[in-house]
């Protein structure tokens, strides 16, 4: 694998304070707008969301990868994303984001090793690690469960 990668979106104002975002790698487009409190179109994707979704989606590539790497088996991954911005220095900025990931595995699975792996992905992340605001990470792992009265289908 080379030691460097690129890439590249474009973005088209349309509207008020929005428009649309593209990607050769992707076929649909991103409307866009900055979020209702600062004026912007109410239920459309802000910098803000995009950004969230980011470490979100980064988060969960790079713990199926360290997962897979390890030999290490879970049912689900679901995660959720909280930024918050301040005004800081005369201008607004992400000062906190908080990434909750519920990891699922089975009843047999190791707890504390499903916990270290997920610390491992938060320190792998690479768009967590390109941020300047503080990333903390609150992990919950579940032990899946099987109920002995459900019949098999």
């Amino acid at each position: 694998m080379p030691g460097s990668h690129k890439y590249a979106v474009s973005g088209s104002w349309v509207k008020g304070s929005g428009g649309i975002l593209r990607s050769d790698a992707s076929a649909p487009t991103v409307t866009f707008s900055s979020p209702p409190e600062f004026g912007g179109e109410p239920g459309l994707w802000t910098p803000e969301y995009l950004l969230l979704a980011a470490v979100a989606g980064c988060f969960v590539s790079t713990f199926a990868a360290i997962a897979a790497f390890s030999k290490f088996g879970f049912d689900s991954l679901d995660i959720v994303v909280h930024g918050e911005i301040q005004k800081v220095d005369g201008g607004w900025r992400f000062t906190t984001i908080e990434v909750q990931p519920t990891l699922t595995v089975a009843a047999a699975a190791n707890g504390e090793r499903a916990v270290a792996l997920l610390a491992k992905a938060e320190a792998a992340c690479l768009v967590s690690r390109s941020l300047s605001s503080k990333v903390t990470m609150t992990p919950t792992v579940r032990k899946a469960t099987t109920d002995p009265t459900a019949t098999p289908s």
